[in-house]
């Protein structure tokens, strides 16, 4: 069955009397809404894919691990990129990055070498110019328009221009920062105020912890909802991020709440100094690596028992079963994470760049409890598989790369995803069935059998010479088709 949308349920008032007969759907109501799922996306950034309490780590994740124990969790689930932006825009759009334009960071370089941006400067670098063409349509566009509650809040990461901004993308409500990273606290980029809600920047909150802040916009939207209509909350958070400060200590790891903190054994040193600092000069002083591990992992917790309590709000409700909650990183994890058993990190296109933990709960549409899936999947699918769950159909004349997942996910068919192509300014990957190929650098490259070798020790190029160029042959392919389609801001020359 498919749902009409909220335009084609707008009926117009034609007289009295048939309005006292049929009693008319008011034009802000939904056809049906009580029988759409909710959908609770969230992300968290730089999560390593070892990084649950479950799986043994010492890390402590009650509610991660309780959303794995009642929905599925994806083991050979990929990301179309390995760092932030590009990753989140194709999660949005189910585009890859070099289709909806979005195939780089959208950030500035100098803060990397200590550079505070003077005010009338920051205003027309390119971090704060560039966003994700206005052409592209966003899963939070099809779900607006079909009636749903939209709001996010977190990170947003895909333009601060106006033009840009989520509630100009489709969400109605909006708080949370618009670039790659904050300090956790002061919600400052390296010097520049970067918090938003809706349209403006706002210092409103300055001093409190940014994961507490989203937290309390979610349960704020819950509480206040339209409770005859159906929402999609997107929570992208910033942790585990490192934290976005000029200050090399500050920088040098995650920031977290102390009572978190403590939750972890205590370490031995809190800090160290380096000789040389690429910003900060000589003899700088830096968060501990074993410090780092121990913020990072707090940080993780902290997001945990948020979301913990979001659900327990959905639960309380009654609604939690017919919501759509789904988890995943944004990319491989960074400083202190684990991405065992994979080789490499974000950034890279080894797989613990790329290939990310991932959990997905809906219980009223027969996804299984405690099931652990290796279906072969990503997150482009993620907008095609809402769109169907939701009962309606993807927007006309759009290409997406993506596919619907539930079939799979409920165990009733393969995945219909067998290649997935990666390409980050001259590194280049793809993987075709259970054969990996990447080529960074002379020493970064190779063919892989993941069934065998998933940490990517083995090259067997010498050995599958043919292979390797079939592999090679369907890239460049992929390669073309994308050069070919409709050409999409900030990259493209055209």
């Amino acid at each position: 069955m498919r749902f009409a949308t909220r335009f084609e349920c707008r009926l117009g008032i034609q007289s009295v009397a048939l309005s006292t007969c049929i009693g008319l759907i008011s034009a802000a109501m939904p056809c049906a809404a009580d029988e759409r799922p909710n959908v609770l996306l969230i992300v968290s950034d730089d999560q390593g894919y070892n990084d649950l309490g479950m799986l043994g780590n010492g890390i402590i994740t009650p509610t991660l691990d309780q959303i794995a124990t009642e929905g599925t969790r994806l083991t050979s689930f990929y990301v179309s990129w390995p760092a932030c932006t590009p990753s989140r825009g194709s999660l949005l759009t189910g585009r890859y990055p070099q289709r909806n334009g979005i195939y780089d960071m959208i950030r500035n370089e100098a803060p990397d070498y200590g550079y505070r941006y003077p005010a009338a400067e920051y205003d027309v670098s390119f971090e704060r110019i560039g966003g994700m063409d206005v052409r592209e349509i966003l899963i939070s566009d099809v779900l607006q328009q079909a009636g749903y509650q939209t709001a996010l809040f977190g990170k947003w990461d895909l333009g601060t221009l106006k033009r840009f901004l989520p509630t100009s993308r489709g969400f109605d409500q909006f708080y949370g920062f618009a670039n790659t990273g904050i300090d956790y606290y002061t919600h400052e980029r390296y010097g520049v105020p970067s918090m938003f809600r809706d349209l403006g920047r706002t210092e409103e909150d300055r001093g409190v912890y940014c994961t507490d802040l989203f937290e309390r916009e979610a349960m704020r939207f819950l509480r206040e909802r339209d409770l005859s209509r159906p929402f999609f909350l997107y929570l992208p958070f910033n942790a585990p991020h490192s934290s976005s400060a000029l200050d090399p200590k500050i920088r040098s790891s995650v920031q977290a709440p102390d009572a978190f903190k403590r939750m972890y054994p205590a370490v031995t040193s809190e800090t160290r100094v380096v000789s040389k600092h690429k910003y900060a000069g000589e003899n700088a002083l830096v968060t501990s690596q074993e410090a780092r591990q121990r913020d990072y992992r707090a940080s993780v917790t902290c997001m945990d028992q948020a979301i913990g309590r979001i659900l327990d709000q959905l639960r309380g409700e009654n609604v939690l079963d017919n919501t759509i909650v789904i988890f995943l990183s944004d990319n491989g994890g960074g400083g202190g994470s684990d991405n065992h058993p994979l080789r490499g990190r974000k950034s890279q296109l080894w797989e613990g760049g790329v290939r990310v933990c991932c959990l997905v709960r809906w219980p009223d549409g027969k996804v299984p409890a405690g099931e652990t899936n290796n279906a072969f999947l990503s997150s482009l699918e993620v907008f095609p598989s809402l769109v169907s769950a939701a009962s309606l159909d993807p927007p006309e004349g759009l290409t997406l790369d993506g596919y619907d997942w539930w079939d799979t996910l409920r165990g009733d068919s393969e995945s219909p995803r067998s290649t997935m192509f990666w390409q980050r300014r001259d590194h280049t990957a793809a993987r075709i069935d259970h054969w990996k190929w990447l080529e960074m650098d002379a020493r970064s490259r190779g063919l892989f059998d993941l069934n065998r070798d998933l940490g990517e020790k083995t090259d067997l190029s010498l050995s599958q010479p043919e292979r390797l160029r079939s592999i090679q042959r369907q890239f460049s392919d992929w390669q073309q088709e994308m050069a070919a389609a409709e050409p999409r801001r900030p990259f493209r020359d055209f």
